[in-house]
């Protein structure tokens, strides 16, 4: 069993309001969606579009409900853009989370994403990083990993469906060419399924490199629809793809073994992004805490 005291549970608020889709989910309020988090059993959350931008405000609203803040998304672009330019908008971020007590920061690398492009298929085209891009990339990963660890927090790169750090191998080359005491990896049970891959590879062989996780499941058949269908993320997201942990076909018991067998510490996250008029964002919330509950025993 998972150490209570060292592994916390969070969720997201992509099922209520999608930052990719901001229509999905639009009429979800901010209010309504941490006290829904927090009635469903969760203790943490990431930042969503919605969110106030006064860390005051945002803060304030979080402790009524007994809730914190565990990390927020960035889109890096070191392949394409100045590196000091990033790094200027990485330390804003920075100041936002340690106004808020987090200590985690999921990077995530758009240059050339098409992740939230609805005319492009995330199968067709997918970008294929150069070996110059490659460099950049892991040169900045670490750069921007060090100021994030002078700062207290760890950088975790969050690898997705649509960018040019999707597939394990990808992944690996990233973790490979990077400073494991400055790059750490979000995760994400999903994506990994979701581009064909074993999510369960990376644990066995990274394990001291898992500074975040990403729980979502991901629907067989949905999944083969999309890759058969050629879709793009946006359309596979709006299908049903995703789903939340126990509600598809993600082998979740091997998923736990592994983290509990690393002795991970940190944030166990479920990040699901469906439609929430097809999916109840609080139903499922509820759901995805009692099944978490019943494997891991937090």
């Amino acid at each position: 069993m998972f150490d209570k005291e060292k592994v916390k549970l969070g969720i997201a608020p992509i099922g209520w309001t999608n930052d990719d889709m901001p229509a999905l989910g639009g009429e979800n309020t901010f209010e309504q969606c941490i006290s829904e988090m927090a009635l469903a059993g969760f203790t943490g959350c990431e930042v969503g579009n919605k969110y106030p931008k006064d860390t005051k405000v945002l803060k304030e609203a979080l402790d009524l409900r007994g809730m914190r803040i565990a990390s927020k998304w960035f889109s890096s672009f070191l392949a394409t853009k100045p590196y000091e330019e990033v790094e200027a908008e990485f330390i804003k971020e920075l100041d936002y989370l340690a106004a808020v007590g987090a200590d985690r920061i999921n990077v995530s690398e758009q240059s050339h994403s098409v992740q939230g492009k609805e005319e492009l298929s995330i199968f067709d085209n997918k970008v294929h990083f150069t070996e110059e891009e490659w460099a950049k990339v892991c040169d900045g990963l670490n750069r921007l990993g060090k100021v994030a660890k002078d700062r207290g927090f760890k950088l975790c790169f969050h690898h997705h469906m649509g960018t040019g750090i999707q597939t394990i191998a990808e992944t690996e080359r990233m973790l490979d060419n990077t400073d494991p005491n400055l790059v750490y990896l979000c995760y994400d049970t999903g994506h990994f399924s979701f581009s064909g891959e074993d999510p369960v590879y990376i644990l066995k062989k990274y394990p001291e490199r898992i500074g975040h996780v990403h729980l979502k499941d991901v629907r067989a058949e949905v999944v083969k629809k999309a890759t058969e269908g050629r879709w793009s993320f946006l359309k596979s997201v709006r299908e049903g793809t995703f789903t939340v942990p126990g509600d598809g076909n993600v082998d979740f018991d091997a998923v736990f073994a592994e983290l509990e067998k690393m002795g991970y510490e940190g944030w166990l996250l479920v990040e699901a992004e469906q439609d929430p008029a097809k999916a109840n964002p609080f139903k499922y919330a509820k759901m995805a805490r009692a099944y978490i509950h019943e494997k891991t025993g937090l």
